[in-house]
């Protein structure tokens, strides 16, 4: 950090920050404010710790998950939804494709997934924005059967990221010169998914151009992920189109920018390419788990410039668009058949 205690990110790296100070006074708050500033501007991917997240609530999900994924194949599948659009429950590997949703042709992903939102009771799918023609995009959650926990433990979980994605939304509208409050009437009936990501072992070598995960941008407002310690992570694409590694780092979350923050930001914050690669083939019989937090507003929120990032030499560069079309378009594109 420079003298006034902004985050100087250096070449390669992926910056950290420590939450700890944002939650104790206003002077913190500011500062670690100014630091997701600098970190969102430049590249768009942050690290988080002195988040407050209880390790018992992470625990519990990760193993409750893995319980899941190292069940039987005729039992996971049981918890595929009837439909590849309805985004809850058991997609099995290479089932989707993030690089589809750029337009770009790949193999299917060679990761597992098993999803959750928050619409198992009706009349808060109603109230968050169920209409007649979108029954797939609020559907209730799949639960899967015989795994002691399973349910409490995600949606502990589940409560503790609304907890920490709210409090960071008060740091990036403090970063963007709004009120702290400022993202609460577009968010405050999300459309978030809960995603577990389990990355099976490589017993046949990957098909050309194959990846766990396909390079992508993630469609939302902001992306909050915990990833366990693995080979064949998660790596970033710098502004001079390097892949830089996410590292793990213990007791963390790696935080990073969607579409719409972009949209909302008219670029100033930017929504950065991604990718989960393959481990080398010495170490190609490991799994790997992750959880991913994809925080998105309201389905009718209308994104548009915010006030501060316009100016007479800075229009708006994207048309009105609203959040959850947005997010449908991208979700329906990467389970789409070549």
């Amino acid at each position: 950090m420079n003298a006034d205690g902004n985050l100087i990110p250096t070449k390669g790296s992926i910056p950290v920050i420590d939450l700890a100070p944002s939650y104790q006074d206003k002077q913190g708050h500011t500062k670690v404010a100014r630091q997701v500033s600098d970190a969102c501007e430049t590249l768009g991917f942050l690290i988080v710790t002195g988040h407050g997240v209880n390790q018992t609530v992470i625990d519990d999900i990760l193993n409750t998950s893995r319980c899941f994924f190292e069940k039987p194949i005729n039992e996971r599948i049981a918890a595929i939804p009837a439909s590849p659009y309805i985004f809850r429950g058991y997609f099995p590997s290479e089932a989707s494709r993030l690089a589809a949703t750029l337009d770009v042709n790949t193999p299917g992903d060679l990761c597992e997934v098993y999803s959750m939102n928050r619409f198992d009771d009706r009349q808060e799918a109603i109230y968050s924005g169920l209409t007649h023609d979108r029954e797939a995009f609020f559907a209730p959650n799949i639960w899967p059967k015989n795994i002691p926990n399973f349910e409490p433990a995600w949606r502990n979980y589940y409560a503790a990221m609304e907890i920490l994605s709210n409090h960071i939304l008060t740091l990036m509208a403090s970063a963007l010169n709004l009120p702290h409050e400022w993202f609460v009437p577009f968010c405050n009936k999300h459309t978030t998914n809960l995603v577990a990501n389990y990355y099976p072992p490589q017993i046949k070598e990957p098909l050309p151009n194959q990846l766990r995960r396909g390079a992508h941008t993630d469609y939302g407002s902001l992306t909050v992920l915990y990833q366990t310690h693995a080979s064949g992570g998660l790596q970033v694409q710098s502004k001079s189109s390097e892949w830089l590694d996410v590292p793990y780092i213990k007791n963390s979350f790696v935080i990073n920018i969607g579409d719409l923050l972009a949209m909302w930001t008219n670029d100033r914050w930017v929504s950065t390419m991604h990718r989960v690669v393959n481990p080398p083939r010495s170490d190609a019989n490991e799994s790997r788990q992750s959880l991913a937090f994809f925080h998105q507003p309201n389905f009718d929120a209308r994104i548009s410039c915010i006030p501060s990032c316009e100016s007479p030499n800075e229009l708006p560069k994207y048309k009105v668009t609203s959040a959850g079309d947005w997010i449908l378009a991208k979700l329906q594109k990467s389970v789409e058949k070549n």
